[in-house]
């Protein structure tokens, strides 16, 4: 069982029994929706001038499947996670988004897009959102993590941060939990530059936007962590250290109350590809 900070407790609303275990408890998911730059054989000929697009940042998210893996056996938890390109779907993107698809995709057969969505796309978000709505009915609330990375420079400008940790500012909970953990992550690796929505705003087109429309403030707490790719993917013993500052300060975070979490499901890591 893990505890979430005082603050947040009080943020997201529980009343009366603050100080009791079940108060503060949560249910942590974790999802990776950019894992990974494959495409299925049945699409590669749409792909086929894009090869190098794959390989780079537009392609998937360097080192976030790696960061998600890790959370998820340090704390025992669900990962929901997804190998297959961005470029074919974008699983962090509303179906009526207009960049769901690289462009080559949007410009192929109605049939062949609506294929695409019922193999890859409803799969793994309803999947994962079966997971939300089982860590609610046990825990009743329930802490979404959706790891990514970013390219440490985009059209020329410079990001200056190595982790962004994302949410709505509306959501109390999320706020103060964002701020615990920035503190703590600021403690534990000086040098690391924390922001807070950035370089997206926490409260753009995404899972945890859909989830917030599907479950109170008191129900669901939706981060979504941003790892600087030049750190997530860079050399071995720089990316080493991003991991475990990160995990550590979510470990001081969360408290755990029990030797092993309540199980969710006989299966409970499910990868996408």
């Amino acid at each position: 069982m893990l505890l979430l900070p005082q603050s947040v407790r009080i943020a997201t609303g529980s009343s009366g029994a603050d100080a009791t275990a079940d108060a503060g408890q949560v249910a942590l998911v974790i999802s990776c929706e950019h894992g990974g730059n494959r495409i299925p054989e049945t699409y590669q000929p749409l792909f086929a001038a894009h090869q190098a697009l794959l390989r780079t940042h537009r392609g998937y998210d360097p080192g976030a499947l790696v960061m998600a893996r890790e959370l998820a056996a340090c704390f025992q938890v669900p990962l929901v996670a997804a190998t297959t390109s961005r470029l074919l779907v974008d699983l962090n993107r509303s179906a009526h988004h207009p960049r769901l698809h690289l462009d080559a995709v949007r410009s192929a057969p109605a049939a062949v897009r609506q294929e695409i969505l019922e193999h890859h796309y409803y799969p793994y978000r309803n999947e994962l959102e079966d997971r939300v709505r089982q860590g609610i009915a046990r825990c009743s609330r329930v802490l979404h993590l959706s790891v990514h990375s970013f390219t440490p420079e985009l059209s020329g400008q410079v990001r200056n941060a190595d982790v962004g940790l994302l949410y709505d500012p509306a959501r109390a909970g999320e706020k103060a939990l964002c701020q615990v953990w920035k503190q703590r992550l600021t403690q534990s690796a000086p040098t690391l530059r924390v922001r807070r929505n950035y370089p997206y705003a926490g409260r753009g087109d995404g899972l945890t936007r859909y989830f917030r429309q599907c479950f109170s403030p008191s129900q669901y707490i939706g981060v979504e962590l941003e790892l600087n790719q030049a750190r997530a993917a860079g050399p071995v013993a720089v990316a080493q250290a991003l991991r475990m500052a990160v995990i550590h300060s979510l470990q001081h975070c969360l408290q755990r109350v029990a030797p092993q979490p309540l199980a969710v499901a006989a299966n409970p890591h499910k990868l996408f590809l």
